[in-house]
């Protein structure tokens, strides 16, 4: 924390004053880096949907890329913290509901889509995760499995 007060240009008191500890600052580092990256990714209902998530991967690749260290430490080291967790859980909830907006369907075949993207966000953060901390894939091998598994998944829904 000391480090990152004088880097600030700030006390550590007033540093203390708006986050308690490391844990609580790096939610908060976190939260606004997410923020930044919903706010990059947007669905259009009227544009055909594969690349439009191929971009939103793209979008999400270099997101992780960029910010390596702190997503390792989200996924892996702090991902039991309740506060990330729920970060994390926001952030694919809404990137759900934008895919499932995007393809408009009633009511019950929403809730059904909505449960097979959610499982496959998750499959693509963790493969993403893995990817970031392995380098077992080439960028291009990625985008390719996880198109190729959200087509699987879009099938299954049918």
């Amino acid at each position: 924390m000391d480090v990152v007060a004088e880097e600030a240009g700030i006390s550590r008191a007033l540093l203390y004053r708006h986050f308690p500890g490391k844990p609580a600052l790096f939610a908060a580092v976190y939260r606004r880096a997410a923020d930044r990256l919903l706010d990059s990714v947007h669905i259009d209902p009227d544009a055909p949907l594969e690349g439009q998530i191929v971009a939103g991967l793209d979008a999400h690749f270099d997101y992780f890329l960029a910010n390596r260290h702190a997503v390792l430490a989200a996924n892996q080291t702090l991902a039991a913290d309740p506060v990330v967790q729920g970060i994390i859980n926001s952030e694919l909830e809404t990137l759900r509901d934008r895919i499932a907006d995007a393809i408009g369907l009633d009511h019950i075949a929403r809730q059904r889509l909505s449960t097979l993207v959610i499982s496959w966000l998750a499959f693509v953060r963790v493969l993403c995760v893995q990817w970031l901390a392995e380098q077992n894939f080439t960028r291009d091998e990625l985008r390719a499995i996880c198109v190729s598994a959200l087509g699987a998944v879009l099938e299954a829904r049918l």
